[in-house]
C-alpha cells in the first residue's frame, strides 16, 4: 500500500466547498470533491491517508454524517483486509473474534446514523436517509465479521428501511439502488441459519435477480458506495454462484483504476486462477506481493496480503 498523504487545509477545504465546480451527483446526491478525493484514497490502498482527510470533512461541517461516513469506510477496509484468508480456494474476510479497534469503528458508524437522523428531524430528504443507511449497514459488516447474525439481521433490515425511504424520495438514489440491491441478492442466497432468523425475526425477503440489476446499477452510476457493490457484486457472482468470467469483468475496473489495492489485486488472481489462466493469475499475485507497506496501522493488512499472495503462487505450481 502507498503512504499516507497530506491532509487538506480547513480553511482550503471550506473554500472549496462553496467554489467548486467539480461536485459530483447521483440523483439527489451531493458531495464535495475532496470527499471522492478521500474515498479515492481508501480505495486506492490507503485507509490510514484516507482519515485525516474524513476528519478534516467532519471539522468542515460537524453537524453532517459525510465525514463519518468516509471515515467508517477506512476503518472498514483496514478491519476487512487485517482479517483475510482462504478458504474453500477464494480470498475473503470470513470471520474473525471480537477485537478492541472494533468498538471505535462501531461508534464511528452510530455517529453516521445519530446525524443523519438529526438531520431528518428537521427535513426529510433522500440523502439523509442514504447516509443513515450507509451507518447502519457499517454496522452490520462488523457484525457479520463477528459472526453475530442476530445484530446483522437488525442492522441489514434497519439500513434496507433507510434506502428504501430514500428511493421513496428521490427514485433516481442509486447508491440507494445500490445498497437495496445488495440486500435483496444477500438475504435471497444466504445459508439456512439466516433463513430461519427471518423466519424468527420477521426480515424481509428478497430478490436475488432483483438484487443483480440493482446492484448493477449501483456500481455503474452510484457516488457513495459504487466502489463497495461492484467488490461485492464480483464477491457474490464467484461465491455464490461460481460465475467467474462474469466476476473477474466486473472486477478487472477495481484494478484498473486503483492498481495499488492489494486487496483488488488478490481478487482478481484468485478470479484467474479459478478460470485456468495461471499466468495471469500470477501477474496479479505478485503484483500485490510488490506493494509496500503503508503506515504503522496497517502492517497487519500487508502482512495478510503477502502471506495470501504466497499461498496462492504456491498453490498454481
Amino acid at each position: 500500500m502507498k503512504r499516507a498523504w497530506g491532509g487538506i487545509l480547513l480553511a482550503v477545504m471550506l473554500a472549496g466547498w462553496a467554489l467548486d465546480p467539480q461536485v459530483l451527483r447521483a440523483g439527489g446526491l451531493r458531495i464535495p470533491a475532496q470527499a471522492q478525493q478521500a474515498l479515492d484514497t481508501i480505495y486506492a490502498g490507503d485507509p490510514d491517508g484516507a482519515i485525516p482527510l474524513a476528519r478534516a470533512l467532519q471539522q468542515a461541517q460537524p453537524e453532517q454524517p459525510l465525514g463519518f461516513a468516509v471515515e467508517g469506510e477506512a476503518r472498514w477496509w483496514k478491519r476487512y483486509c487485517g482479517a483475510l484468508e482462504i478458504k474453500y480456494g477464494m480470498v475473503d474476510s470470513w470471520k474473525r473474534s471480537r477485537e478492541p479497534e472494533d468498538e471505535a469503528y462501531l461508534r464511528v458508524a452510530d455517529q453516521v446514523v445519530h446525524l443523519a437522523l438529526a438531520q431528518l428531524a428537521k427535513s426529510d430528504t433522500a440523502e439523509m436517509h442514504v447516509y443513515a443507511g450507509m451507518g447502519w449497514a457499517l454496522k452490520a459488516r462488523m457484525y457479520g465479521l463477528r459472526g453475530e447474525n442476530r445484530n446483522v439481521a437488525h442492522a441489514a433490515v434497519n439500513a434496507r428501511t433507510e434506502m428504501l425511504r430514500a428511493l421513496e424520495l428521490d427514485p433516481q438514489m442509486v447508491d440507494a439502488t445500490g445498497g437495496v440491491g445488495i440486500y435483496n441478492y444477500y438475504v435471497a442466497t444466504l445459508s439456512p441459519i439466516v433463513k430461519m432468523l427471518r423466519f424468527f425475526m420477521g426480515i424481509p425477503g428478497g430478490d436475488k435477480e432483483a438484487g443483480l440489476k440493482q446492484m448493477e446499477i449501483g456500481m455503474n452510476q452510484g457516488v457513495l458506495l459504487r466502489v463497495d457493490v461492484r467488490f461485492i457484486f464480483a464477491k457474490s457472482l464467484r461465491q455464490y454462484d461460481q460465475k467467474y468470467e462474469r466476476a473477474l469483468a466486473i472486477a478487472e475496473p477495481l484494478v484498473e483504476r486503483y492498481p495499488q489495492n492489494p486487496i483488488f489485486l488478490l481478487l482478481v488472481g484468485n478470479l484467474n486462477g479459478e478460470l485456468g489462466r495461471k499466468q495471469k493469475a500470477e501477474e496479479y499475485f505478485h503484483a500485490a506481493l510488490k506493494i509496500p507497506a503503508c503506515s504503522e496501522g496497517c502492517d497487519r493488512c500487508a502482512a495478510r496480503v503477502r502471506e495470501l499472495a504466497d499461498s496462492f503462487l504456491n498453490s498454481l505450481h
